[in-house]
């Protein structure tokens, strides 16, 4: 065993279906056991605004801006981040975040592993509204 793992993301499957843009889930095909880590792809007018946010009971996340601004809704706070921003983002916080576009955003999502990722989060209703 060589002690690492090398990847293209695009060598990384998407798993956003059919939600726009793209969303890769990096730790599966990295067979990492500690991180979590998730590069996605958000097109313009696309994200949580208008839809639910959630929370997580354990995972505390950081989100890395790669390119293009993200708007962000983390509790009552919505501001803007462009390019170069990382935030933090405790378990209890609850959040979403929303493309306004024009262009793409491309973000890393980085947190804790945990076994069964759904169960560690909570969906809250009418979070955002459009």
């Amino acid at each position: 065993m060589a002690g690492y793992t090398i990847k293209k993301v695009e060598e990384i499957p998407d798993v956003s279906g059919d939600y726009p843009g793209e969303m890769r889930l990096a730790s599966p095909a990295l067979e990492n056991e500690q991180v979590a880590f998730t590069w996605r792809r958000m097109p313009a007018q696309t994200g949580g605004k208008g839809s639910y946010g959630h929370y997580h009971k354990t995972q505390e996340e950081i989100y890395c801006v790669v390119e293009g601004t993200l708007q962000f809704k983390l509790d009552d706070d919505v501001f803007d981040a462009g390019s170069g921003t990382v935030v933090r983002i405790a378990p209890a916080v609850v959040r979403s975040v929303w493309n306004d576009g024009p262009e793409d955003v491309t973000l890393i999502m980085v947190s804790p592993k945990v076994e069964d990722m759904m169960a560690d989060v909570e969906k809250v209703p009418d979070f955002w509204p459009a």
